[in-house]
């Protein structure tokens, strides 16, 4: 830890800073904007102590733009979780008034005080996987919608409507086949055409998304696809939002982190466990997506499926316990790419300690851990082979 703390309060048109020592006595303080000329006047500003550590607050939200250019700039900064300063300015103010001024003081207290920081770095290859799949996720949202408009319409023009999973193809075919006379029907197969063609452009636009998601996640060394179940989407958020899996304890804290470890909801003599809903949803997915296909095939994932029936789960249960092994698959694979590779703990080409993933040394407590109940941990053979 230097000498002086910068911490930064971000938003998008601005930014308010306070200058702290290692006595949290304020050496100076200031708001800029975050334009060229706002930008050069804090750093400035900030430059005007030799010793100094930039810290600001949510650098993998709001505040990455100012932490990389910072970063760009040769300044080292750390990234202080939203929820970490949160709780010192309640500390600091006694309530939960919040203002630019008191935020960045609250920042650099946090910064001062916390030896576990994550170092922000220059955005590597798991923020361009994140960009990218969330491309892909918007493409995919935008094809249902034109599928379920479509529907709508080919119900009110061919008897019965159409099939559930519709090309655009097929749909056109079945459009074919109707010629009607009336306004309204002429009309409602005008827009039936237009959605038609969107959704042949949307599928272009899918094909070439996914061809570049697989180049990308092929380029990191990543082995994820091999896994059953995963896909070059799957993957490129797997390794875009993990990032650096090493900052994970274990394969429990992991579970924990993407909500497929069960929460203790005992009670008395009565000793249960029920599902989270807290953790990463997007991995969460994922891990869903990639137990459905499981069990849609022979695989070990399905007779592990069929086993836990078979000891009297439900079938609710049952997929929680196969998604909180499928978390274990998954980890203990990119750990192993991660110590395969060599480059970097998420297995990435490129990629360094410090990832651009938020929180790198999590702690884990009591409910991090893995659990009882659907979560037991007695496979007869490893779980999963490559598809």
């Amino acid at each position: 830890m230097g000498q002086v703390v910068i911490g930064v309060d971000p938003h998008k048109r601005s930014a308010t800073i306070e200058v702290i020592d290692q006595r949290e006595r304020v050496l100076g303080k200031g708001r800029f904007g975050t334009d060229t000329d706002g930008y050069q006047a804090m750093l400035a500003a900030g430059r005007e102590h030799t010793d100094r550590i930039w810290a600001v607050e949510g650098c993998s939200g709001i505040g990455r733009h100012v932490a990389q250019r910072l970063v760009a700039d040769g300044e080292t900064v750390l990234d202080v979780p939203a929820k970490l300063s949160a709780r010192a300015r309640v500390f600091s103010t006694g309530q939960g008034r919040k203002t630019d001024p008191v935020d960045a003081h609250s920042v650099a207290v946090v910064a001062l005080r916390t030896s576990d920081l994550r170092q922000v770095v220059v955005d590597d290859t798991t923020v361009a996987l994140r960009l990218l799949v969330d491309r892909r996720d918007q493409l995919g949202r935008a094809r249902t919608e034109a599928v379920s408009r479509l529907h709508h319409l080919l119900l009110e023009l061919v008897p019965g409507g159409a099939k559930k999973f519709l090309s655009a193809q097929q749909a056109r075919a079945l459009l074919n086949t109707v010629r009607p006379r009336d306004v309204v029907g002429k009309t409602r197969r005008w827009l039936a055409s237009e959605l038609i063609h969107e959704l042949v452009t949307i599928d272009k636009k899918i094909k070439v998304a996914n061809a570049e998601l697989t180049e990308l996640v092929d380029s990191t060394g990543s082995r994820l696809r091999t896994l059953h179940g995963i896909g070059p989407s799957g993957a490129a958020r797997l390794i875009g939002d993990i990032g650096d899996v090493s900052r994970f304890t274990g394969r429990g804290h992991f579970a924990s982190w993407n909500g497929t470890a069960p929460i203790d909801a005992s009670s008395g003599d009565q000793n249960r466990h029920r599902l989270s809903r807290a953790g990463n949803r997007r991995i969460n997915r994922v891990l869903h997506i990639m137990a459905v296909v499981q069990l849609r095939n022979d695989t070990e994932g399905r007779r592990y499926y069929r086993r836990k029936l078979a000891e009297g789960k439900t079938t609710m249960e049952a997929m929680r316990a196969l998604k909180r092994r499928l978390s274990d698959v998954v980890y203990r694979l990119m750990t192993a790419d991660a110590k395969r590779l060599r480059t970097g703990p998420g297995g990435q080409v490129g990629a360094t300690l410090q990832s651009g993933a938020a929180d790198p040394n999590p702690k884990a407590d009591t409910s991090e851990k893995s659990l009882p109940g659907p979560a037991e941990d007695h496979l007869r053979t490893p779980l999963l082979t490559a598809s």
